[in-house]
């Protein structure tokens, strides 16, 4: 990771590194221990989820997306009011950023190569207006090694025209050695956190590990962004008001009497075709 440490959060680096590679991140952002718990609260939901029809998301052979609650997860607020979190959101998104989406993705072992793609169509504030207007953070449950299918990503393709590409997301085969030759493979420890445009065009790779490699994905929305469209954060009353309100007040969400299995629709057809 090119990590922004002992920089102050410097605004200038971050946003140097989001709008020229598309991905940057802090080492050592929370404790082992911490992501060990997260890792036990991914697990559980994982189990929760699969029991109800619709409840996780096929993302390729062996590789799963679940999208859950933010009180569901005992380090959200941790990671809402981490300093580089906000500061990173604040340089990109503005001052009135918006949280819109916690959910994580997991590869188990057998989970294959995903073709070359970014998550949603390019908006026209990024394609016309050069301007990004959303971040995904991920943050790993476990140690990553090259066998438990790094995450590849190719730099600076967050603001590629794919004009025509299937659904806007999936660029031909033709031009796959543009993103291959721009490719890094990230590694992130336990406790590590990465911020990236969701547009730089990225796969998961083949898990040949004897584990699973969760991920928790927390995404974030400038003002004009849309991506709350797609989802349904959900939070209790109670919940709610015990937040902070540097969370509250960036927090898109309803309000339930009781959480609700949240019933996965985003389905992203490309992901479900072998990649060869």
């Amino acid at each position: 990771m090119s990590a922004i440490e002992d920089q102050d959060h410097d605004v200038s680096a971050i946003m140097g590194g989001l709008y020229g590679d598309g991905i940057i991140g802090l080492k050592g952002a929370f404790t082992p221990d911490w992501a060990d718990s997260m890792h036990e609260d991914i697990l559980a939901l994982f189990e929760e989820a699969k029991a109800v029809p619709g409840g996780v998301l096929p993302r390729g052979p062996q590789r799963w997306y679940v999208e859950v609650q933010p009180e569901r997860v005992r380090g959200f607020v941790d990671i809402a009011t981490h300093p580089w979190f906000v500061a990173v959101c604040e340089a990109v998104l503005g001052p009135e950023y918006r949280i819109v989406e916690i959910g994580f993705d997991i590869p188990f072992p057998g989970a294959a190569d995903q073709p070359w793609h970014r998550d949603f169509p390019s908006p026209e504030a990024t394609l016309k207006g050069r301007r990004l207007n959303s971040l995904a953070f991920n943050l790993t449950s476990v140690d990553t090694t090259p066998e438990h299918g790094a995450f590849e990503i190719a730099l600076g393709t967050q603001w590629d025209d794919i004009a025509g590409a299937r659904d806007g997301m999936f660029p031909d085969k033709g031009i796959w050695e543009r993103y291959i030759s721009r490719a890094v493979q990230k590694l992130p420890q336990r406790g590590d956190i990465s911020a990236r445009s969701a547009l730089t065009i990225h796969r998961g790779t083949a898990n040949r590990s004897s584990e699973a490699r969760p991920v928790l994905v927390v995404a974030a929305d400038a003002p004009d962004g849309t991506n709350a469209n797609h989802h349904d954060l959900q939070v209790t009353r109670g919940y709610l008001d015990s937040l902070p309100p540097r969370v509250r007040d960036h927090l898109t969400y309803r309000v339930t009497d009781q959480l609700e299995q949240v019933i996965q629709h985003h389905v992203i057809e490309g992901l479900l075709e072998p990649s060869y």
